[in-house]
C-alpha cells in the first residue's frame, strides 16, 4: 500500500499518527492490517476438495475489518515517570490479553514489561464496532494497531533524544527505557515525555520490529497481575469502594424469566435488620442492605407471587422435540455409502467463576456503571435509553472480571443494577446468588447435530452437516446498537445468525461436497455465545463421524485424518499429537485414545486423549458428585500462527482442555417444568480434580505465520471431540448423547421457593 504522502508502506512499514497531547500519545493509521486467509492444499490421490467460504473470510477476519476504521482512536502515551500508558479496548476477564498487550508495546518501545500500564477503557461510543471482546479477536485485531502506535513512540522518543543529546538517531540507542548516545550519555524516556510530545495531529511512517529482533513478543512471559490475583489484591467489580453503594440481590421467579406479579410482605422486609431497600423491578425483587447476607435474609424472607415465565412447563424432552420440528433436511439419500448418525446436545451453563454482578450510580441526571462488560458500547447505549438519559451522561467504567466464557458479552447485572439505583435513589452493589448464575443466567442452548457422509472406495463423495439448535442470544451484535438490534429482529435467525455460523465453521477435510446449515428455534431461553460457541458440537458430531469413515474404509483414525487433511500445518498438529501420545499404543481393555481436529480463525488443533472406562474407574465413589469415565492423558498440539506470549498461550488451552472434559462427560443443565434443577457449582459439574488428567502436555507449535491467529477459544472443540472419540473406542459404542452422564442425577434438587437456599453450615465436615 501507499501512504498519503507517497511513501511506499510495505510488510513492516506503515503510517501512525502523533497525537496534539501535553505528553506523547501516538496511534496508529486505519486500514493497515489487510486480511490474509491461508489457502488449503490442493487434494491429492482419490481426494475430492471441499472449498470452504472461511478460506475467503471467517468471522475473526469480519471482526477486524470492522474494527480497522477506528483503531487510530487508540493510543500510547508515555508517562512522565517513564511508565507506558494503554488503555485496552477489550475486557480482561482471565484470559491474559493485558499481559500480551503490554508485551507488544515492550517490544516496539523497548522498556521493561513492568512499567508498561494497561488498563481497560471505559465504554467509547466512537470506538463503534472497536470494543467487543470475542470470537478469539483481541490479539489478532490489536496486534499491529498497538505496534504501531508503540513504534511511533519509539520515534519520537528517538528524535527528542538527538535533540537533547546532540547526537544523531543513528548514534542512539533505547534499551529498558533509557536512551544512550555512544558516548554513554543518557536519558530516560520519561524525561522526554513533553519534548517528544506534539501540539498538533500528525501522520509518520514508521517502520516495525522484524520479527527476527524479538526480544519479548513470541517469549514465554508470567502474567503481569498474577501476583495481584494470588494474593487478592486485584480489584474485581465487589471490591470497589465506590461511596454507599451498598450490597444489593435480586429475589427471582421459580421459572425462567418469571414476573412479579404481587409482593405480600414489602413492609416486613423492608423492617428487617440491616435492610435499607425493597423494591420491585423488571426482573423481580431487589433487597438493598448492608451486608451481603442481609441481602440473602431479605430474599428468602419476601413472599412473592409470579407471572408464567418464557419457558413454562418446558423440560428436557419437550424442547427435544421442539428441536426434531424445526430440523432441515439433509437432502436425497445418496445411492452410494453412507455414514450417518444424529447428536444431541443438552444444556449447558455459562457462569463464570465470579457471580454476575455490578456497581451503578444513577442519579437524576448522570449515570455511572461499573462492570466486566465485553460489549461495554452497546451496554452504555442500552443503559441510556433504559434510564432516560443522553449517552453523554452515562458513564461505563469496563472493570476485570473473574472468567467470562462468553457470559460477559451481556450486562443484564448492569441493567439490574441501574434500575435499582434509579428507583432507590442511592448506589447499589449488586450481586447474582450462585442459584440464580445457574437458573436465570446465560446457558449453552440445546441442539441436535445430524450427519451424513457418502464415500465410494477411499473417496469420501461428500459431508452434510444440519445443525438444530435453541436460538443463541447473540443480542450484543458486533458491539453496537445497530447491529444488536438487527441479531434480536426475527429475521437475524437467518441473517444474523446463519451469518455467525457459517464464518466461524471451519471444513478441514478433503470430503468433497460440503453443506453445513443451521436452523434455530424457541427464543424462551438466557442462551448466549458460550466458550468456542456452536464448535464444540459441531465439532464433536464430525469428528466422531470420521471415525466412523475410518472404520468403513478400514483405515487407522489418525491416518484417515492425516490423508484427507486439507493442508501441511493441519496435518503437523496432528502429526505432533500422535507422536507424543504414542498414537496406537496397547492398552488394557476399557481404555483407549481418541484423536481429533479442529481448526478456526487461522489456528489449526490436535487433540490425543487417552481415557478409563473401566468400572472400577466409572463407579469410584465421589461425595455427591458425578465420576463416570476418567480422561487419564491428553497431548494437545497447537499452532495459533504467531505466539505472541507461548505460556499465556498454554494457559488457555489448559481452561479449553477442561471445558472440552466437561462437555463430553459431566457438566449439564437438567430442564423441568420451565426451571434448571441445578442450583450452584456443588451440582453443576464443571470439570473437577477428580476428573483432571494426571498427564498433560500442550506443544506450542513453531510460528508458521507472521501474525497471530485465533486462540482463546480454539482448544474446546478439539478437546470435547476427543474425549468423545476415546469413549467411543474403549466402550465399543459411538456417543450420541452430551454429556455423556446427563442421563445420571447425582444430586438432590434445591427448592425453587425461595430462590436463594440457605447458606452451607457443614463446611468444616467436608474439609477433611
Amino acid at each position: 500500500m501507499t501512504g498519503t504522502n507517497g511513501e511506499r508502506v510495505g510488510r513492516r512499514r506503515f503510517l501512525g499518527y502523533v497525537l496534539a497531547a501535553p505528553t506523547l500519545v501516538t496511534a496508529a493509521e486505519f486500514g493497515l492490517a489487510p486480511v490474509a486467509a491461508s489457502a488449503p492444499a490442493p487434494a491429492s490421490g482419490a481426494q475430492l476438495p471441499s472449498p470452504d467460504i472461511t478460506d475467503v473470510i471467517d468471522l475473526n477476519d469480519m471482526m477486524t475489518l470492522a474494527a480497522l476504521p477506528t483503531s487510530g482512536l487508540i493510543s500510547v502515551e508515555v508517562n512522565q515517570d517513564g511508565t507506558v500508558s494503554f488503555a485496552l479496548p477489550r475486557a480482561e476477564v482471565g484470559q491474559g490479553i493485558t499481559t500480551s498487550t503490554a508485551m507488544l508495546i515492550a517490544e516496539e518501545l523497548s522498556v521493561p514489561l513492568d512499567r508498561v500500564r494497561v488498563t481497560l477503557a471505559d465504554a467509547r461510543l466512537e470506538l463503534v464496532f472497536n470494543q467487543l471482546t470475542g470470537g478469539s479477536n483481541t490479539t489478532f485485531a490489536t496486534y499491529t494497531p498497538i505496534r504501531v502506535a508503540a513504534a511511533i513512540a519509539r520515534r519520537r522518543l528517538l528524535d527528542a533524544a538527538a535533540t537533547e543529546l546532540g547526537s544523531a538517531v543513528t548514534d542512539l540507542t533505547l534499551d529498558t527505557g533509557v536512551i544512550t548516545d555512544r558516548s554513554g550519555r543518557s536519558v530516560d524516556i520519561g524525561a522526554l515525555a513533553e519534548k517528544a510530545a506534539s501540539t498538533r495531529n500528525q501522520q509518520v511512517p514508521v517502520e516495525l520490529t522484524a520479527r527476527a529482533n524479538f526480544t519479548v513478543i513470541g517469549k514465554p512471559h508470567n502474567r503481569i497481575d498474577a501476583l495481584a490475583a494470588v494474593t487478592g489484591r486485584k480489584k474485581f467489580a465487589m471490591d470497589l469502594d465506590v461511596p454507599d453503594a451498598k450490597p444489593t440481590m435480586v429475589c427471582r421467579a421459580p421459572t425462567i424469566n418469571g414476573t412479579v406479579r404481587s409482593v405480600a410482605n414489602l413492609g416486613e422486609v423492608r423492617a428487617m435488620p440491616g435492610v435499607t431497600d425493597v423494591v420491585v423491578i423488571s426482573t423481580g425483587v431487589a433487597v438493598r442492605a448492608e451486608t451481603f447476607g442481609q441481602c440473602v435474609d431479605g430474599v428468602r424472607a419476601l413472599r412473592v407471587t409470579w407471572k408464567p415465565g418464557t419457558a413454562e412447563g418446558k423440560s428436557d424432552d419437550i424442547v427435544l422435540r421442539e428441536l426434531e420440528r424445526a430440523e432441515l433436511p439433509l437432502g436425497l439419500p445418496s445411492p452410494m455409502p453412507t455414514v450417518e448418525a444424529k447428536f444431541t446436545f443438552f444444556f449447558r451453563g455459562n457462569s463464570a467463576l465470579e457471580p454476575n454482578c455490578a456497581v451503578a450510580d444513577v442519579r437524576a441526571d448522570r449515570a455511572e456503571i461499573w462492570s466486566s462488560l465485553k460489549s461495554p458500547i452497546v451496554a452504555k447505549q442500552t443503559l441510556a435509553a433504559k434510564l432516560g438519559l443522553p449517552p453523554s451522561r452515562v458513564t461505563v467504567h469496563v472493570v476485570e472480571g473473574g472468567g467470562s466464557f462468553g457470559r460477559k458479552l451481556f450486562f443484564d447485572a448492569a441493567l439490574e443494577a441501574a434500575e435499582v439505583s434509579q428507583k432507590v435513589g442511592r448506589p447499589v452493589k449488586l450481586m447474582w446468588h450462585r442459584a440464580d448464575d445457574s437458573r436465570q443466567g446465560r446457558t449453552h442452548p440445546m441442539a441436535t447435530s445430524r450427519v451424513r457422509a457418502s464415500y465410494l472406495g477411499d473417496t469420501v463423495l461428500g459431508y452434510h452437516q444440519r445443525h438444530t439448535s435453541v436460538a443463541t442470544d447473540l443480542g450484543h451484535g458486533l458491539g453496537e446498537i445497530i447491529t444488536a438490534t438487527a441479531a434480536q429482529l426475527p429475521v437475524g435467525d437467518i441473517g444474523f445468525s446463519e451469518t455467525f455460523f457459517q464464518l466461524s465453521q471451519t471444513m478441514s477435510y478433503n470430503f468433497g461436497i460440503s453443506t453445513r446449515l443451521l436452523s434455530e428455534t424457541d427464543k424462551g431461553f438466557n442462551t448466549g455465545s458460550m466458550r468456542n460457541v456452536y464448535s464444540p458440537d459441531v465439532t464433536c458430531a464430525r469428528e466422531l463421524i470420521v471415525d466412523q469413515l475410518a472404520a468403513r474404509m478400514g483405515k487407522n483414525p489418525y491416518r484417515f485424518r492425516r490423508d484427507f487433511l486439507r493442508d501441511e500445518r493441519s496435518r503437523a498438529v496432528l502429526d505432533k499429537v500422535a507422536e507424543v501420545g504414542q498414537w496406537g499404543r496397547a492398552m488394557p481393555a476399557g481404555t483407549a485414545q481418541g484423536i481429533a481436529f479442529h481448526a478456526e480463525y487461522k489456528a489449526v488443533s490436535a487433540a490425543l486423549i487417552e481415557i478409563d472406562c473401566r468400572p472400577e474407574t466409572v463407579n469410584r465413589p465421589i461425595r455427591d458428585g458425578v465420576t463416570g469415565p476418567r480422561v487419564t492423558k491428553v497431548v494437545f498440539a497447537v499452532d495459533v500462527g504467531l505466539a505472541v506470549n507461548p505460556r499465556g498461550l498454554e494457559a488457555q488451552m489448559m481452561g479449553c482442555i477442561s471445558d472440552g472434559i466437561a462437555l463430553a462427560l459431566t457438566s449439564s443443565l437438567h430442564l423441568r417444568d420451565g426451571y434448571f434443577l441445578e442450583a450452584s457449582w456443588d451440582n453443576y459439574f464443571y470439570t473437577r480434580q477428580w476428573n483432571t488428567p494426571p498427564d498433560l502436555q500442550i506443544i506450542v507449535m513453531p510460528s508458521t505465520s507472521e501474525n497471530p491467529g485465533g486462540a482463546g477459544e480454539l482448544g474446546v472443540a478439539a478437546s470435547m471431540a476427543a474425549v468423545a472419540c476415546a469413549y467411543g473406542r474403549a466402550t465399543g459404542t459411538m456417543p450420541t448423547s452430551f454429556p455423556i452422564n446427563h442421563g445420571t442425577l447425582s444430586f438432590t434438587p434445591k427448592p425453587t421457593v425461595p430462590p436463594i437456599p440457605p447458606s452451607p453450615t457443614d463446611g468444616l465436615e467436608h474439609a477433611r
